[in-house]
């Protein structure tokens, strides 16, 4: 029996449902790789297809099974067709090749495939490329030959999450990371953001819309390209540049990997590279995404299974990424891409409704990440609670390292916008953010970028709103304001510290960024003014932005900082939500939240293992935008009770002022 279902009996009805999709994964991989190779060598499609020098030679190859010619365009051949350029069919899978003297193709040329099929034509950029770059003054997009003189060479060593600490995720998109009213580079996002990640004590970063995609607006997230990383940051050898930096100042890099859908382009993307549109993608009415206005992946075809695995190998190879948050995976794993469902109970994970093609898909793209780079990091965006995703393959899980908690920014959003203060209740915030499988880790967070988009708000945003533009100076704050600061970190401090696994920011939300994310478009005059970061803000030490960038900083380095912090797990002391107060422990640390907007108690008494306590973070402290009202140089020391003598407890009596957060160490 696999140990997933061994550690949850109520999953044992399902048990050949679980062995299945198992068994399926490993059944598939025999396939692909013919029992010979590893499956790390099968998904080596990208040094085969595009455009490559070998034997002082260019040859270029192309997967276009529908196609009846195909011809290479470009500078080099004043974009006509030309027969030395023109492609062959090799072999009867459907694959096509040229080879041209070295001399005929130079580094930086423009160029893309002009294909012919039964009944028509047209010119393609190749869906192997790794370089696309487009011409402003028309729009076009086309493929670059890639060849520098100078290639880089990495000088440091992979990421690595030391056992037992916290991945400390900082979700942030290069092009609006700068402050101007521009789209940032990669260089600018090395030189200017990347040593203040590290300097506010987050390990690892998450980069966003890295793979090539026409509409900057989409976030990344309809994506043409999926082995060119985006041209309008700058060039492959600065995103190298920069990952390598990261590396140098001990960060991982996590890149945002969209294999859940792609842009429906014909001409930039892979819509219809040959006269067939379902050549990558499904038949029928399961094409077309009913949500995304994008194509589905058909996850059953070999070729596209070679080509996604390909394309996770890829970016870990040549660009030394450290692994993957996998977008949109409750899309792939279900047939209605989980819409409509409300996923109540195991039945609704296994009734028949899943896509065992893309379940597949996902369980071997976990194996190859990790057989090419076992330290890499993959991580789920998955929302249904599927269980197993972030369970290990061998244990008939779908072998991701974590699972985003994204129950959790749903649960804040919702009691803030409809309860009042005095009705949140103190057992509901510690259920919401420890509600998850024992054996599976998850990477909790108030917010990621999707809570930042215009039509929604970020979590400063709803509890301050418009005050923000007129009493967010440190000496002209108001009531509301006020209450944002207080509830802000402590929002933030009892979701960091209940993690198993690890905590996400998007950049900006740490202090507080205002404003929404609207990238340029017709609708705004393609305005990039809310498509940036102002990081003055944080910056300007009059403003109270710069008490909330102050306590985010505090709150990781104390987080970090304890030994064996994820281990000892979360231990409830004490919750009443009459008065509004939760205290739970984890290692020596106690964790004492007041969020009762009105009442403040005195000798307010916790249980908690009996010694001597410090207080080591105080939401309250005035560096914070406090009122500095518990004296936080004072020793606690539990009074002893002698019902609790011998299990070594004791009483700690505490000042708990309102909207009031304190951690305590044992000395």
């Amino acid at each position: 029996m696999l140990q997933i279902i061994s550690r949850d009996p109520w999953l044992k009805p399902y048990s050949a449902a679980i062995e299945g999709r198992h068994f399926h994964a490993l059944q598939m991989e025999d396939s692909l790789t013919g029992g010979e190779k590893s499956l790390s060598q099968f998904a080596m499609g990208y040094a085969w297809y595009g455009l490559h020098k070998e034997k002082n030679r260019w040859v270029f190859r192309e997967w276009a099974p529908n196609a009846t010619g195909i011809c290479l365009i470009g500078d080099f051949s004043d974009w006509q067709e030309q027969d030395m350029f023109r492609l062959n069919r090799i072999g009867d899978n459907g694959d096509w090749e040229v080879s041209v003297p070295l001399e005929s193709i130079s580094h930086g040329q423009h160029y893309k495939i002009r294909v012919f099929w039964n009944g028509g034509q047209g010119d393609r950029i190749p869906a192997w490329c790794t370089r696309v770059v487009q011409d402003h003054s028309t729009n076009v997009f086309s493929a670059q030959v890639w060849d520098p003189e100078n290639k880089y060479k990495f000088r440091h060593g992979r990421f690595s999450i030391k056992k037992g600490r916290p991945l400390l995720i900082y979700e942030c998109h290069v092009g609006m990371a700068q402050e101007k009213e521009d789209v940032g580079t990669y260089r600018e996002f090395k030189d200017n953001v990347l040593p203040r990640i590290k300097a506010d004590g987050y390990n690892c970063i998450q980069i966003m819309a890295i793979q090539e995609h026409p509409y900057y607006g989409s976030f990344g997230y309809h994506v043409s390209s999926f082995f060119a990383p985006s041209s309008r940051f700058g060039t492959p050898e600065e995103l190298k540049e920069l990952i390598d930096a990261a590396h140098g100042m001990g960060l991982g890099v996590i890149m945002d990997l969209v294999h859940s859908h792609s842009a429906r382009n014909e001409n930039e993307g892979l819509g219809n590279l040959a006269g067939d549109p379902c050549q990558y993608f499904l038949q029928g009415s399961r094409r077309e995404h009913p949500a995304w206005d994008s194509l589905c992946f058909d996850y059953g075809k070999n070729q596209v299974l070679h080509f996604l695995l390909s394309n996770c190998r890829y970016w870990l190879d040549e660009y030394h990424f450290d692994g993957f948050r996998f977008d949109g995976v409750t899309s792939m794993l279900y047939y209605s891409h989980g819409l409509g469902e409300a996923f109540c109970n195991y039945d609704d994970y296994f009734n028949g409704h899943q896509d065992d093609d893309a379940v597949c898909y996902l369980m071997l793209a976990n194996r190859l990440i990790h057989e090419v780079n076992p330290g890499a990091v993959t991580i789920a965006e998955e929302v249904s609670g599927m269980p197993g995703i972030a369970a290990p393959f061998d244990d008939g899980g779908f072998g991701f390292d974590y699972r985003l908690a994204m129950n959790i920014p749903d649960y804040w959003i919702k009691i803030i916008k409809e309860k009042k203060d005095q009705d949140w209740s103190v057992s509901g915030i510690l259920w919401e953010t420890t509600n998850r499988r024992s054996d599976e880790k998850t990477i909790s967070y108030v917010e990621s970028h999707d809570q930042a988009l215009v039509g929604d708000k970020t979590v400063i945003f709803r509890l301050v709103d418009s005050d923000m533009y007129w009493h967010f100076s440190k000496d002209g704050g108001n009531d509301n304001t006020a209450r944002g600061i207080a509830l802000h970190k402590m929002i933030r401090l009892v979701t960091a510290s209940t993690m198993n696994g690890g905590y996400l920011n998007f950049m900006g939300n740490e202090f507080g960024h205002p404003e929404w994310i609207d990238f340029p478009r017709q609708g705004n005059g393609w305005s990039c003014k809310y498509a940036r970061r102002q990081w003055s803000l944080v910056d300007n030490r009059q403003l109270a932005y710069d008490w909330l960038g102050s306590f985010d900083h505090e709150m990781l380095g104390l987080l970090s900082s304890a030994r064996n912090f994820l281990k000892s797990g979360v231990v409830e002391y004490w919750h009443n939500d009459s008065d509004q107060v939760l205290a739970f422990g984890r290692g020596d640390m106690v964790f004492v939240f007041n969020f009762s907007p009105e009442k403040s108690y005195s000798d307010y008494g916790i249980l908690v293992p009996a010694g001597q306590y410090m207080t080591v973070l105080d939401s309250d402290s005035t560096q914070f935008g406090g009122y500095g009202r518990p004296d936080d140089g004072v020793e606690h020391c539990t009074m002893p009770d002698p019902l609790y003598e011998k299990v070594k407890k004791g009483w700690l009596m505490l000042y708990l002022p309102s909207r009031t957060a304190l951690v305590l160490k044992k000395i």
